[in-house]
């Protein structure tokens, strides 16, 4: 049972002094696609751990697989506005969904067009922003997460190939991927500025994909190992320079952030829907449980903490666009966003009692989905030391 179609229609429409008519017009237009192309497919999805490729196909032919890549390469050149809409409208009617469209972004298209050059910016970000294929971002690895100088994965250069070695894991969309952008140490002794970017693109020898991870929520979005064995990349493949790789990482995390912000705040949202909608519905000792104070503090804290999220989420996306530094910002929208809506969920899921903790009510996917926007593109701890060390607490 969904109540995404009964949402209100008041979400982020106070924040005039951020949106303008062409972001509200953006919004409405990807709200009634989530709710009646997104929405449907939520449970089905998340059952049976589905990547939904019609939704995906239906985005490409919306121009929204590029939103905010320029229109030379094939993208619609918005802004990263518009981009935090879409994911938080999605991830409104589906996390899966939102976390998918987040990583082919985010992850898997834009560093083509902060970093690469213009021969790769011509080859991969066309067919990524037509939906031909999806994207993916491969630094994670199974004795590498927060530590990214703990790289494993090496690239070794024969004449004009590099040959990768190593395996990565915990990888969005690498099933549907045509390309991947692989972090590897070049020179190890370099630690940080030894590990170098790589596109490697699906079908090259010696690439292949492990096990596809059976995770708790998120399960219509992929996850999966990936394994380079003798991998020989063409040394155009190496994306920027040699040691480049770790702070072009750092600062596709920085706007990836953003966009993890706005799924947790979609998530979020979608668990006070789902509240007021049952707590108006419901009735206990005669009257509808909307009506006991205890219930309606919990909405009043979910509504307000989803309030600071988006303030936080648009605040982050509005300094990018306006060339402003946002790293301290987009941590804080991720790190406030994330924790909110585990929050969220787990007052959705009391709020409807028992019925908050089978399948028939979408709150215990909620609660699923909303775990993995306080680990994925960095825990809510690393969050904080981001946020510290811009504090000037470096030592």
């Amino acid at each position: 049972m969904s109540t995404t179609a009964t949402a209100a229609k008041g979400s982020g429409d106070r924040l005039g002094f951020w949106l303008n008519d062409e972001h509200r017009m953006l919004r409405e237009m990807i709200r009634d696609f989530a709710v009646r192309e997104v929405a449907p497919l939520a449970e089905s999805v998340d059952e049976h751990s589905r990547f939904p490729e019609e939704t995906f196909a239906k985005l490409a032919k919306m121009d929204l697989l590029g939103l905010p890549i320029p229109t030379e390469y094939g993208g619609a050149g918005a802004d990263t506005m518009s981009y935090a809409i879409v994911v938080e409208e999605l991830s409104r009617a589906c996390g899966s969904t939102g976390l998918s469209y987040a990583a082919h972004v985010s992850l898997g298209s834009s560093p083509f067009y902060l970093f690469g050059n213009e021969a790769q910016k011509r080859k991969f970000l066309p067919p990524l922003a037509r939906g031909e294929y999806m994207g993916s971002w491969a630094l994670t690895e199974p004795g590498a997460g927060s530590d990214a100088a703990g790289q494993k994965t090496t690239a070794v250069r024969d004449g004009d190939h590099y040959v990768l070695n190593g395996a990565k894991t915990f990888i969005t969309n690498a099933t549907h991927a045509g390309s991947v952008i692989v972090m590897a140490m070049t020179d190890k002794s370099k630690g940080n500025h030894g590990i170098s970017a790589f596109a490697v693109e699906r079908g090259t020898p010696g690439y292949t994909l492990g096990k596809v991870e059976k995770k708790m929520g998120m399960r219509g979005s992929p996850t999966v190992q990936l394994i380079f064995d003798n991998c020989r990349i063409p040394v155009e493949n190496l994306i920027g320079n040699e040691g480049e790789g770790f702070v072009q990482a750092l600062k596709t995390l920085d706007g990836g952030r953003i966009s993890i912000g706005a799924l947790a705040l979609g998530i979020a949202q979608a668990c006070l829907d789902a509240s007021v909608a049952y707590a108006k519905q419901r009735e206990q000792f005669g009257k509808p449980i909307g009506s006991f104070q205890a219930l309606q503090h919990f909405m009043a804290d979910m509504a307000t903490q989803i309030h600071a999220a988006r303030m936080l989420v648009y605040h982050a996306a509005w300094l990018k666009d306006n060339g402003l530094p946002f790293t301290q910002e987009g941590a804080m929208a991720k790190l406030y966003a994330s924790e909110a809506a585990s929050f969220c969920a787990n007052k959705a899921v009391q709020i409807h009692g028992g019925y908050g903790y089978i399948r028939e009510f979408p709150v215990e996917r909620y609660l699923r989905d909303a775990k993995l926007c306080e680990i994925g593109e960095g825990t809510s701890e690393i969050q904080r030391m981001v946020i510290a060390r811009n504090l000037g607490l470096r030592f």
